[in-house]
This record gives C-alpha cells, sequence and structure tokens, in this order.
C-alpha cells in the first residue's frame, strides 16, 4: 500500500509534465513563423511563412488593401457623411500562424495591432467522377481595424474596433499539393460591425500553399487562377498567330520555287501546229 501511495504522485506528476510540454510545444510551434518581406522585390508584397519543427508548413506572398468605409460629421454637424480610408498591409508586420492536416491559419498585425488580419484554410475531399479529389481553399478572413487610428482615419464617428468578416467564402481553390498563385487583383467584401458598412479586401500578386509543402521554403507546382491564364494566352496568342502565318509564307513560297523550277525543265510543245514543221 505504502509503494502504490507514493507511486501514484509520481504517475500523476509525470502525466501533469508531459501535458505542459506538450502544451508549450503547441504554442511554439504556433509562433514559429517567419516575416520575409525584405527579401521581395515588390515593395507592396508581404512574404510569410509559417514552420512546425523545423519544416515548412504554410507560405503566403501577396499585397493587401483595405477600403474601409466610415462616417464623419458634415460641416453643419447634423450630417453624416461616408468617406473611405485605404489602408494597406504593410512590411514588418506581425507574425502568427498555425498548420493542420485539414486546417491552417495566417494571422498578420500591423500599426500596434489598430489592424488585423486572419486567414483561414481548409483542405476537403470530393467525389468526382475519376474518383475521389482533394482541394484546399480560403474559407474564411476577418479583419479587425480600429477607426480611432489618425493615420488612416479622420475624425470618424463612432471610432474605435470593428471587426470585418467573410460570408460562406470559397476563394483560391487549388488541388491539393499544389500553390495557388494569381497576379491579377482579387475582391473579397466583408461584412464589418459598423452598421452598414461592407469593407472590401483586394489582394493581388498572390502565391500561397497552406498544406503539402515538400521542399522548406520551396512553393510546390503553381495553379494559376484563370484571369491570369487568360491573360497569358492573349499575350501568346498573336505570338502564336505570327509563327502559323509566317510558316504558311515559307511553305507556299517553297512549292512555288519547286512547281516553277519543274516547269522550267519541261519541254513547250507549240500549239500553232503549223510549227511542227520546224521541228525535227
Amino acid at each position: 500500500m505504502d509503494l502504490r501511495g507514493r507511486a501514484f504522485p509520481s504517475v500523476y506528476r509525470l502525466r501533469v509534465l508531459l501535458m505542459l510540454f506538450y502544451t508549450m510545444a503547441r504554442i511554439t510551434a504556433e509562433q514559429e513563423v517567419e516575416n520575409l518581406s525584405g527579401l521581395s522585390t515588390n515593395p507592396e508584397k508581404d512574404i510569410f511563412v509559417v514552420r512546425e519543427n523545423g519544416t515548412t508548413c504554410l507560405m503566403a506572398e501577396f499585397a493587401a488593401k483595405f477600403i474601409v468605409p466610415y462616417d464623419v460629421w458634415a460641416s453643419n454637424y447634423v450630417d453624416l457623411i461616408t468617406e473611405q480610408a485605404d489602408i494597406s498591409l504593410t512590411r514588418g508586420a506581425e507574425v502568427k500562424g498555425r498548420c493542420g492536416h485539414n486546417e491552417s491559419e495566417l494571422q498578420v498585425f500591423w500599426v500596434d495591432r489598430a489592424y488585423a488580419l486572419k486567414m483561414l484554410f481548409v483542405k476537403e475531399s470530393h467525389n468526382a467522377s475519376k474518383g475521389p479529389e482533394a482541394t484546399w481553399r480560403l474559407s474564411k478572413v476577418q479583419f479587425v481595424y480600429d477607426s480611432s487610428e489618425k493615420t488612416h482615419f479622420k475624425d470618424a464617428v463612432s471610432a474605435g474596433k470593428h471587426t470585418a468578416n467573410s460570408h460562406r467564402l470559397s476563394a483560391l481553390v487549388t488541388p491539393a499539393g499544389k500553390s495557388y498563385e494569381c497576379q491579377a487583383q482579387q475582391s473579397i467584401s466583408l461584412a464589418s460591425s459598423d452598421p452598414q458598412k461592407t469593407v472590401t479586401m483586394i489582394l493581388s500578386a498572390v502565391h500561397i500553399q497552406p498544406f503539402d509543402i515538400i521542399s522548406d521554403f520551396v512553393f510546390s507546382e503553381e495553379h494559376k487562377c484563370p484571369v491570369d491564364e487568360r491573360e497569358q494566352l492573349e499575350e501568346t496568342l498573336p505570338l502564336i498567330l505570327g509563327l502559323i502565318l509566317g510558316l504558311v509564307i515559307v511553305v507556299t513560297l517553297a512549292i512555288y520555287h519547286i512547281h516553277h523550277k519543274m516547269t522550267a525543265n519541261q519541254v513547250h510543245i507549240p500549239r500553232d501546229r503549223s510549227q511542227y514543221k520546224h521541228m525535227g
């Protein structure tokens, strides 16, 4: 009895230590993030990396801007006028993130946490004609902003923190194992807690992969957005048509040259029968 009584506290303490270690390991993994925006040649683009257990599990490159409407008093101090704040995601932002098998998250804070962006990614399986297919997508965006911040907001009515959320979002849909790339601008509407206000999030120069990264700090094969593919086709189509036209001209000239050479070597028979007496 005495030995068992002594063993129980030891086992209990061991379990508590293991739980603390597990909790600390998760916290450490969530904080293992890097802001590599200084490596970008585009001053408006940010680069964020989330790593767990020494391995890259989420990479994101993009430029983000938020169009935020807010109310100010008119000169008569009776009517309200709606102004607009253009808020860009700046370099040197604070970053947090976490990775999971089917769910990953990126959080970015800037201007002393006056602004915060949260992006949630999910990976799902679907039944297709060829069998099960897995894709990932951006399923939720949350933007928190403080309209009392004086750099972007001027004398806002009801100044304070507001939260803008996406609704039933399904964006950046990409086959599992690939990264999403899109240079074109994309807009996402967010419903704000500020009554009757809609915040617009504008993304551009996007390259994101929240799951299944094989090589450290290296994106997997790109899945390009339809807009980029169409623009690329529009750029290459004139070149293709020019090559085809050039090939047709070369073939036509070659056929003409061969035909001319063959007809030049043939004996011409006079059509006037009176000329036959001079032949032979």
